[in-house]
């Protein structure tokens, strides 16, 4: 297993390259199915299933970890993404494979041992299986390794090993494959290429006038719930929706308040005194419970990130305390402990005899071994010996070894706390050391220090803090009223008078709340008030949930089913666009129609404006200078009738506009080596794309089951 643990180290989940070119908006990482295949297993609770295909729940399960093990420090809000994002992992593998089996394309044992046993192998099996003298890929070592590894019987470790390294390696053949016979598929006509070039190479001058619809007021123009109809009737597709609830909620906040916050600062006040007198700052912070831990380093004055205080702190005596000061969500004191000056910069060698791989954690020689050697090199370097010829004899520090184990290390990085102690400590130490063996946990080494500059002051700070959390009496309040609003109202009537009457805050939710979701408008982990409102009937009021610092009181205002929404739900979406369209014929009629530009602009008191003269207004041009987004207005320009004659008015995003045409002209020829590499660049783009809509329309017509929300 300890690939597994090297893979861990290195950053957990293999994350392979199994499509070279995107495939919509999620990536798959690795695959599971081979697991399966390879060496079977029991049936397990269905999550879902994609075209008959089930998701198992304990796949997923194995997966949403492997992910966490990335985001160690990660809380609910980012478990939910790793969630989602494994679901979608598992959906886009199912189907694909189901292409793969349709296709007949397969991934053998012999293509899998080309990979493993070359130097295509993934790059996570090069650095557990690199020759400690070389660097190199040890080949040798890893089929040694997996012909151990087929005989192993325990299940969880080889299942491991096929998740983490086998399928991804699989699922990435067979998508090579894949991908390859679309590519070939796709045909470029050489016309096509020239015209997307000439598109993309001719830029336009054009005057305009642009009348915004701002020129009439929102409130005269009225949207009914009829115009609202016939707008989604023809854009059915558009704004079609998945089945969900439209959910409104009170929250009551618990978060930390002025008394609180005065309270917290107090309490730092009171400590301040002791903590000057106290002569141990680091038990000092530990009997107190610091929210900052206590760091036992130097750090110089421009890297010590307290704005506003650095050089309040700075100017103390040693020993002298200052604050409480706000940082951040805590209040602090400082304690100015000692002063000392440093080097900013230490260059230095070393020679390392390694009793540990730190990749594999397998032994490289015991610790008296290693010590010998140390002290031998010690020796033999004191009586003349070639430093780099000792070094590349024996270092087992491949990492330095291409500098023939010359490292320079700022004094952050040294007083870090990811740096071995005992190395920091020589490299620091005021007794003109320059040369000494050292043991730390990666081994004995042999140490020179070549070089220290920039030396300056650096401090010693403790840092007393403490987080402005709320009190018991803070909570209480909120919960109490959140109890009060849930326990008086049952309905939708009751529970808009109780609103009503108290002054609280209503918040609809805008969106239609899916079944699977996490999120609740603002509120970003709120998965337990989602389960809740799809078990709930309509106008149902909940119990109180506690959602970050608040207390959430919900109501499920409806049930919205599959299809067109209802007026109610789409009004949000669509008014704004009926009325700019309500305005346009407004605007189209005042107009007139209009012979040129000065005509255009009297109407409405404007100004005939230019747009194009720094030769960025192309076909592709999807800002336009001065105008903004508006794709209908860089197609218009390059319509040569509007050279002779105005446009007629043109509805756009923003408003209405009537242009006509100055010129359209090259710009200045390109060399034809940067045209070719612009040629294979669009059809590459259009591979790119034509994959996508590939996938996109798979995932469309696939038959896909979501349990999730049975067991999450």
């Amino acid at each position: 297993m300890s690939i597994i643990q090297t893979i861990r180290e290195k950053g957990a989940v293999i994350v392979i390259a199994i499509i070279a070119i995107s495939l919509i908006g999620f990536i798959l990482m690795d695959s599971m199915s081979g697991t399966k295949k390879l060496f079977g297993g029991g049936n397990t609770s269905v999550l879902g299933a994609v075209n008959g295909e089930d998701i198992e729940l304990n796949v997923f399960n194995d997966k949403v970890k492997e992910m966490e093990q990335q985001y160690p420090n990660s809380g609910n809000e980012q478990r939910n993404q790793i969630m989602e994002s494994v679901w979608n992992q598992l959906v886009g593998e199912k189907i694909v494979e189901d292409q793969f089996t349709k296709l007949g394309l397969t991934f053998t044992p012999k293509e899998m041992s080309a990979i493993m046993f070359s130097n295509d192998a993934p790059q996570q099996l090069k650095q557990a299986f690199a020759n400690k003298q070389t660097g190199q890929y040890d080949i040798g070592q890893a089929q040694q390794w997996w012909a151990e590894t087929k005989k192993n019987k325990n299940e969880e470790q080889r299942n491991a090993i096929i998740s983490q390294v086998i399928d991804p390696m699989r699922l990435n053949s067979l998508y090579t494959k894949y991908t390859s016979m679309i590519s070939a598929s796709i045909y470029q006509p050489k016309w096509l290429v020239t015209e997307q070039e000439e598109e993309k190479n001719n830029f336009a001058r054009i005057s305009y006038v642009a009348v915004p619809y701002t020129v009439i007021n929102d409130s005269s123009v009225q949207v009914s719930d009829n115009d609202i109809e016939n707008y989604l009737n023809k854009n059915k597709e558009r704004y079609k929706q998945e089945a969900g609830r439209k959910i409104s909620y009170v929250s009551f906040s618990a978060a930390a308040n002025a008394k609180d916050s005065a309270r917290i600062f107090q309490s730092l006040e009171n400590l301040k005194p002791e903590f000057a007198a106290d002569s141990n700052a680091k038990f000092f912070l530990g009997r107190n419970s610091s929210v900052i831990p206590f760091f036992d380093g130097y750090t110089p004055k421009a890297k010590i990130q307290i704005p506003n205080n650095s050089q309040a702190i700075i100017d103390l005596t040693d020993g002298g305390v200052y604050g409480p000061y706000l940082d951040g969500k805590n209040y602090v004191l400082a304690k100015k402990i000692a002063t000392k000056i440093l080097p900013d910069t230490i260059k230095c060698r070393h020679i390392l005899l390694g009793t540990v791989n730190p990749q594999t954690q397998q032994p490289l020689m015991d610790d008296s071994t290693a010590h010998r050697i140390a002290d031998s090199i010690e020796v033999a370097i004191k009586g003349g010996a070639n430093f780099d010829s000792l070094e590349a004899k024996y270092s087992t520090d491949e990492a330095a070894k291409k500098d023939n184990g010359v490292m320079t290390f700022d004094l952050m990085t040294i007083e870090g706390d990811g740096f071995a102690k005992p190395f920091g400590d020589f490299l620091l130490n005021d007794k003109g050391e320059t040369k000494k063996v050292v043991k730390t946990q990666f081994g004995w080494h042999y140490i020179e220090i070549l070089d220290k500059k920039d030396f300056q002051p650096a401090y010693k700070i403790a840092y007393m803090a403490k987080e402005i959390a709320p009190s018991d009496e803070t909570i209480n309040l909120a919960n109490s009223a959140a109890i009060k609003l849930s326990g008086n109202t049952k309905d939708e009537k009751s529970f808009n008078e109780y609103v009503a009457k108290n002054g609280l805050n209503k918040i609809s939710v805008p969106n239609v709340v899916k079944e699977n979701d996490f999120q609740l408008g603002g509120l970003q982990d709120a998965r337990s008030i989602v389960k809740w409102a799809f078990d709930a009937k309509e106008g149902e009021v909940s119990e109180p949930f506690s959602v970050g610092d608040n207390f959430i009181v919900a109501i499920v205002d409806r049930k919205v089913a599959e299809g067109v929404p209802d007026v109610n739900t789409a009004r949000p979406l669509v008014e704004s666009v009926i009325r700019n369209e309500k305005k346009s014929g407004e605007i189209q009629k005042k107009l007139n129609n209009p012979s040129t530009l000065e005509a255009a602009a009297a109407a409405y008191n404007l100004q005939v404006l230019n747009t194009g003269m720094d030769s960025t207004l192309t076909f592709q041009a999807q800002i336009i200078n001065g105008i903004g987004n508006e794709p209908k207005i860089a197609g218009a320009a390059f319509d040569k009738d509007f050279q002779a004659k105005v446009s007629p008015p043109i509805p756009g995003n923003t408003g209405i506009f009537v242009i006509k045409v100055n010129s359209i002209a090259p710009k200045t020829k390109l060399p034809q080596e940067l045209l070719n590499q612009q040629e294979n660049a669009q059809i590459n783009s259009n591979i790119q794309s034509a994959l996508g809509k590939s996938f996109n329309s798979l995932k469309k017509i696939a038959d896909i089951k979501d349990n999730r929300s049975k067991f999450f």
